[in-house]
């Protein structure tokens, strides 16, 4: 099993620089590789490829010694492939006939990570093992930097991943041959649905809350976006007006897994088998604006509500459930949501009346009256049960 760990960072003054310098020569590199790409398509029909690129690094590593010649070569491949990663992910797209996105040239604030390949090429994990109360990460250029590691590293440290987030430093782990450390059996299975009101409802009738951590800050991000829109670009201060606002989004962001990790704890620690909603959350946030043809109708509540379905954070949570399963040795079933929230489950009778308000149900078949969230988790429940069995007696 492959898992990602993610620990701060405490580098000093003079390492916060060269790591930044470090970013900074990497950005150039895979500007100028682009560069390189599209000049030779354009002027002479050739198409560049990734083993020509590197190749070419030891010259361009021999000729700037003070620059990129601080660097892990692996490192500077590793940005060169993901250039190349970039094109072929364009070249998929047009083959399947979606819209393209050629590769763009990375500015200044969209390019904030660097990978070594391997543990031991250019960076080493864990560099001061005698320390008695710090980790370290060793880092070619840059040196011994200080890693707050709040949890152990289980398994082979594959791939070694700095990234900056606003003013922070993060090491990232890829570690292979982690081992599932399975818990213990309790013989309960649920049904969980995801909702804006409340986060998780399941089929036992509990809820999990839904902070609305976005809609908590809203008003001094808004705050935050006018005072930015005020600053001059280039300026100073519109520099720490951005910095500001990245600060809080950050901080919602973090708030948002937080809150996921420990909802996904919880309901791996009480249920063997867990089933939810096979959702399509980039449809359900579809703008309904619509053309200047065909205006779309309710817009601004469509916005509202897509606001909170992505402020709820379905989609990390779903991440996060499903890593948490796999590592419990839990079971996790996803089944298609239609006509789950409208259905009874009591007779099986579904109607779109039968849903009253947001949290009521009541079947205008057989008069069962219940929470609607929980009536519906009820319904993903027993539809993970038959997938379940179907999958058995196959």
């Amino acid at each position: 099993m492959r898992r990602s760990l993610k620990f701060l960072l405490r580098p000093t003054s003079k390492q916060a620089a060269a790591l930044a310098a470090c970013l900074e020569d990497h950005r150039t590199l895979y500007n100028a590789a682009l560069e390189h790409r599209r000049t030779a398509y354009a002027k002479a029909a050739v198409s560049v490829r990734y083993g020509e690129q590197s190749a070419e690094l030891k010259h361009i590593r021999a000729d700037d010694a003070g620059g990129q010649g601080r660097w892990s070569f692996s490192s500077q491949q590793a940005t060169l492939r993901r250039l190349d990663k970039a094109f072929r992910a364009f070249f998929d797209r047009v083959k399947a006939g979606r819209t393209p996105g050629f590769p763009r040239f990375k500015g200044r604030g969209w390019f904030d990570s660097v990978e070594w390949p391997k543990d031991g090429d250019g960076c080493r994990w864990d560099s001061q093992p005698e320390h008695p109360t710090a980790t370290y990460v060793r880092l070619q250029g840059i040196g011994h930097v200080r890693v707050h590691q709040h949890r152990p590293v289980k398994g082979r440290v594959k791939t070694i991943s700095v990234k900056r987030e606003g003013s922070r430093w993060y090491v990232v782990l890829s570690c292979d041959d982690v081992p599932v450390e399975p818990l213990s059996a309790t013989g309960a299975v649920a049904g969980i649905d995801l909702g804006v009101a409340w986060l998780v409802t399941t089929s036992d009738g509990e809820h999990v809350a839904n902070p609305r951590h976005l809609a908590v800050t809203a008003e001094r991000l808004a705050t935050a976006q006018r005072d930015l829109a005020r600053k001059k670009r280039g300026s100073d201060r519109r520099r720490k007006a951005v910095a500001r606002v990245a600060a809080l989004h950050a901080k919602v962001r973090r708030q948002r897994l937080d809150h996921a990790h420990k909802a996904a704890l919880a309901l791996v620690h009480a249920y063997d088998v867990i089933v939810h909603e096979e959702l399509r959350i980039a449809s359900m946030t579809r703008s309904a604006s619509g053309t200047i043809e065909a205006p779309g109708r309710n817009v601004s509540a469509k916005a509202g509500l897509n606001r909170s379905i992505l402020d709820a954070g379905w989609g990390v949570f779903l991440t996060v459930l499903a890593h948490k399963a796999e590592s419990a040795g839990r079971e996790l079933i996803a089944v298609n949501p239609a006509n789950t929230s409208r259905t009874c489950a009591r007779c099986g009778h579904g109607a779109k009346e039968n849903r009253l308000t947001q949290a009521e149900f009541a079947c205008t078949a057989c008069g069962h009256a219940a929470h609607a969230d929980v009536n519906a988790a009820v319904n993903i429940l027993r539809a993970g049960l038959a997938l379940r069995q179907a999958a058995e007696a196959a």
